[in-house]
């Protein structure tokens, strides 16, 4: 009987071991298809014939930085993927293009284009240097909307589909408010705050945008606006005023309308269009045009000089600060306090690295996670230098890991400032008790054990408490900003209060230091220690797909579920989700992105 026994558990123990490991090859196997299909073909072998197009058609989703984690482009419900790529490959494929001779010009395919208004300038400003190589830039689109046709008007000629259109009407921001979908479930939010422009806690108890938040939202959307029309007028040599009277009058109503008002030089079909590139190589009818899609190249590119001397003993570390800000690790969108400034550690002690750039597009989050961010830039700042490049949003939140830093460069279409704090605490007792039936009773062990529980309303006296810890909140935020900037505390508070301003504006009141994307702030980097030879080394270190897989399967597959269930909107769904699951003080913008 003893050795059945023996028998039996090892038996069991063989085929849990078995099954462990069908589970973990079978995880393997996933993922490799999962990377195959977001990756698709991409993935191949990567080759490029003389007299190529350098093609570029925006139908990724364009981050701060490349993704290594499969299930960030993968969408559950029709089980595809949805293509990314990030903002660095393209600005060093940019680059590298006008030395490459086998290129013969960049092809803009601009049916589409999924990009922040901070990037999309760095990308057109990237394009911009790319003509004085004198290899052409040449547009194309069936249909184009604002951003589009913005870009577009980097090209020495932009052809439209004879049955497409052109969208110019102006700059929309919308903000969604929860306030009379809160009462329906009897839910109270109560909101404690400091900053009078500080919109993100508005949704909550208005319904409509107050004047102060209406007020700077007006602003910014005017001065993106301006941007926008400024560099069409430059592109095309027209008036911005010219411009902006199609766009009042709503005169677009056909492609031959944009050619009769001169935004587009011809239309014609697809099939036209690259006929004609293929006369510009002097390719014979009936012959493919060569062209190679940006993510493809840029993986040609890894030895390319375009990165950098990667041999070279100087080092300037990159490090890509995205998203949300929460504590813990990063992950699907949130920048984790843990992860960020692990990666600010590892390039301060590289002795390698000379000086390290933190790249910001952040709309803020939790203050506490971003003040555990701001200590690791300061303790980096005693060992050498930190430049922030902003990117398309670094605000609040996002602001307030940037103040410390040597230098602070941003696109004149950054959202930036929103220097102000808030707090929020949920009451679901009417919720609870009179939709649902459900009751709640409490044992203290003193006066008020159980504030902030969630099952009950704040008296004064706590809510005097609360809003004392946002004040302490505050006055250290503004403190910092005041010594990272060189201002007075009373300068921080007067520009403060929540209030968000635009990288043109920014620069005015002395929020950041100079205009630049990306690449500018790494020239910065190099000039500020003084190299010419060096390389990039880019933090956080990016892990294996597998690895990725593992480690965030179950969120991963309700964060990517959900995206693909509200789309667009799922940005309300999250941030909604974040802000009242948080706990603690919040510097937060109140929206991720504006609307064309």
């Amino acid at each position: 009987m003893k050795q059945f026994f023996k028998m039996m558990m090892a038996s069991i123990m063989g085929l849990m071991v078995t099954l462990f490991l069908i589970a973990l090859i079978g995880f393997a196997v996933i993922a490799a298809i999962i990377g195959m299909i977001v990756s698709g073909a991409d993935q191949g072998p990567v080759s490029m014939k003389d007299n190529s197009w350098l093609h570029m058609d925006f139908k990724e989703i364009i981050t701060d930085r490349s993704n290594n984690d499969p299930f960030a482009s993968f969408d559950f419900i029709s089980f595809k993927a949805v293509p990314q790529i990030g903002l660095n490959d393209i600005l060093k494929s940019i680059k590298a293009a006008a030395e490459d001779d086998r290129l013969s010009g960049v092809y803009l395919d601009l049916s589409q284009i999924n990009v922040g208004f901070a990037s999309m300038n760095e990308i057109r400003d990237a394009l911009e240097k790319f003509k004085k190589s004198g290899k052409p830039v040449h547009a194309y689109a069936d249909y184009m909307g604002q951003k589009a046709y913005f870009m577009a008007s980097v090209a020495d000629s932009i052809s439209l589909n004879p049955a497409g259109g052109l969208e110019l009407q102006g700059l929309s921001s919308q903000q969604m408010f929860y306030k009379q979908a809160l009462e329906k479930l009897d839910v109270q939010v109560q909101v404690i705050r400091h900053g009078k422009f500080k919109g993100a806690v508005e949704p909550f108890i208005l319904d409509a945008m107050s004047p102060e938040n209406k007020l700077q939202t007006q602003k910014y959307v005017t001065a993106l606006w301006d941007k926008m029309v400024s560099g069409m007028a430059d592109g095309r040599g027209i008036s911005s005023e010219a411009i902006n009277q199609v766009a009042d009058g709503l005169k677009l109503r056909s492609a031959k309308d944009a050619m009769t008002l001169r935004l587009v030089d011809r239309i014609c079909y697809r099939d036209e269009f690259v006929a004609a590139l293929k006369k510009v190589d002097g390719i014979k009818e009936g012959a493919a045009l060569s062209k190679i899609r940006i993510s493809k190249y840029s993986r040609l590119l890894e030895n390319s000089s375009a990165l950098g001397n990667k041999y070279s003993k100087s080092k300037i570390a990159v490090v890509y600060a995205s998203g949300g800000i929460g504590m813990g690790k990063s992950n699907y969108g949130i920048m984790g306090a843990k992860t960020i400034s692990k990666a600010i550690a590892k390039a301060r002690k590289n002795k390698k690295v000379k000086i390290i750039v933190l790249r910001v597009d952040s709309p803020g989050g939790s203050a506490l996670a971003s003040d555990v961010i701001w200590r690791e830039v300061e303790l980096a700042k005693k060992v050498k230098p930190v430049v922030v490049s902003m990117g398309n949003m670094a605000a609040s939140g996002g602001y307030y890991i940037a103040c410390g830093a040597n230098r602070i460069l941003a696109d004149e279409s950054t959202i930036t400032g929103s220097i102000g704090v808030f707090g929020l605490l949920p009451n679901v007792k009417g919720l609870l008790n009179n939709k649902l039936g459900v009751t709640t009773d409490t044992v203290n062990s003193n006066s008020h054990s159980d504030v902030g529980s969630g099952y009950r309303s704040m008296n004064a006296f706590e809510q005097n408490a609360v809003q004392a810890t946002v004040e302490n909140v505050y006055s250290d935020f503004i403190g910092k900003v005041a010594k990272g900037r060189g201002m007075t505390r009373e300068q921080v508070d007067e520009i403060g209060q929540g209030r968000v301003w635009v990288g043109k504006d920014a620069l005015e009141i002395g929020l950041i230091d100079e205009f630049g994307g990306l690449e500018k702030s790494i020239e910065v980097a190099a000039s500020m220690v003084k190299i010419d030879d060096y390389s990039i080394i880019e933090y956080p270190e990016q892990k294996a797909s597998l690895e990725v897989l593992l480690e965030n399967w179950s969120e991963n597959m309700t964060q990517a579920t959900l995206k693909s269930v509200f789309g667009d909107e799922y940005v309300h769904y999250r941030d909604l989700h974040e802000t009242l699951k948080g706990k603690g003080v919040f510097a937060r913008l109140p929206f991720d992105k504006l609307f064309e």
